[in-house]
């Protein structure tokens, strides 16, 4: 999967995360917001690198504002931003891996 453009996905509600997605160049950038940072930042990062190298997205820039999202959430919006800025129409749900 290759991102062609911008897509945003989530929201800035309590619990939930919005992911931001841009094309990128220089591998996997991300930019992170969020109250727990100091808590859980590095296993955020991981989690949105580790989606979008599982579904072949080898580079991208990221900017998430984390609202206190579970890690289920977090990968929804990072797949659903993912889907959106390559432009995909159908999912392939089977085919991604952790």
């Amino acid at each position: 999967m290759q991102i062609k453009e911008t897509a945003i996905a989530g929201t800035l509600e309590s619990s939930d995360i919005m992911i931001t997605l841009e094309p990128g160049s220089d591998g996997i950038e991300i930019d992170l917001q969020s109250a727990v940072e100091k808590q859980f930042g590095r296993e955020i990062r991981a989690l949105i690198r580790e989606t979008l190298t599982g579904l072949g997205i080898a580079a991208a820039r990221v900017t998430a504002i984390d609202k206190g999202a579970l890690d289920c959430a977090i990968r929804a919006r990072v797949k659903t931003a993912a889907c959106r800025a390559a432009g995909e129409t159908v999912f392939p749900w089977g085919a991604v891996k952790k």
